[in-house]
């Protein structure tokens, strides 16, 4: 296995002793926890490759300071994660100024943890949306026979040229589905809504058969029933489940801190519940949530706080359906 190019976050609580009554307790250092982790967080912290100016570098550690705000209590399912274990492998290390350096070191780290902790499920704070294409590049390194399928929740379909705007963060689905990594019609996308789409785009989508499920649509049926489809439906014709989470799949009401977020976008809560019915699917073995730009969030930090809650809600799921 190549170089992993993980370090230490550089944000990280001292916590000593006492019983892990919030996350901050409870998420321990990789090498520090179980040797069997059920989850392993890792950052991306890279933003010079997004399209539109963004601090989303900022984001895992942002992520990471928020946990004391949070108890490991779930009081709406009534459920204790803290038996769930938790680990933190750190963040990859980033080039500072060569962008295909530093997605080829996020694919690398990747790929080590993918190949050390085969039964975890695998989860990557950005960092931009560039950095999901890197992730499941990593992951087909390890498994290169298996077929991977992609739950997408985003504004955006994310497949725009990289022949014209490089290894953007408005390629990552394209980069996957030229090289071949995966096939379009593996790739359901949900979020899609109004103005936030050019015609070509949308005709390279319905050319590679990738699901487009608008917000509206989803709505209509229900989100929770319209995740539980799409999960289903990938399950039988994939060997495991990537799912990444544009947080501009928010409403720009409630996401103050997203570069792209528009009117008409999901709700918090809507979010909170998809990421539920996400979790409590075995198959989905890796996630990631991508494009939080701290830098431009509200006073009291709501979309940081709705990410680390989403997050949660993830963890939720995977424990309810353990029970």
């Amino acid at each position: 296995m190549k170089q992993h190019w993980l370090q230490p976050p550089e944000w990280s609580w001292n916590v000593t002793g006492g019983e892990a009554t919030h996350v901050h307790q409870w998420v321990a250092p990789l090498g520090e926890g179980s040797d069997k982790p059920d989850l392993i967080l890792y950052g991306a912290p890279l933003s010079r490759s997004s399209i539109s100016v963004s601090g989303a570098s900022l984001y895992p550690n942002e992520f990471r300071k928020m946990w004391k705000s949070f108890a490991t209590y779930n009081l709406d399912e009534d459920v204790d994660l803290s038996p769930f274990r938790v680990v933190d492998a750190g963040d990859v290390t980033m080039h500072t100024t060569d962008i295909l350096t530093s997605h080829q070191r996020i694919q690398e780290a990747t790929a080590s943890l993918t190949a050390s902790y085969p039964q975890t499920l695998t989860c990557m704070i950005g960092g931009d949306h560039s950095t999901t294409a890197c992730a499941v590049r990593g992951i087909k390194d390890v498994h290169p026979e298996e077929t991977i399928g992609i739950l997408q929740l985003d504004t955006h379909l994310d497949v725009r040229d990289p022949a014209e705007l490089g290894p953007a963060n408005g390629t990552p689905i394209r980069q996957l589905i030229d090289g071949s990594v995966i096939k379009g019609e593996h790739v359901i996308n949900i979020g899609l809504h109004g103005y936030y789409n050019a015609k070509p785009l949308i005709d390279y989508a319905k050319k590679h058969q990738i699901q487009m499920v608008t917000l509206k649509q989803a709505r209509k049926q229900g989100i929770v029933e319209t995740i539980e489809e799409a999960l289903h439906q990938l399950s039988s014709k994939v060997d495991r489940i990537y799912v990444t989470v544009d947080k501009d799949v928010l409403d720009i009401s409630v996401a103050p801190g997203v570069p792209a977020s528009t009117p008409g976008g999901m709700t918090a809560i809507e979010l909170f519940d998809a990421l539920l019915e996400i979790g409590k699917h075995q198959i989905v073995q890796h996630i990631d949530f991508v494009c939080l730009d701290p830098s431009k969030d509200s006073a009291v930090s709501e979309t940081v706080k709705i990410g680390v809650y989403a997050w949660m809600q993830l963890i939720t799921g995977r424990v309810c359906s353990s029970n």
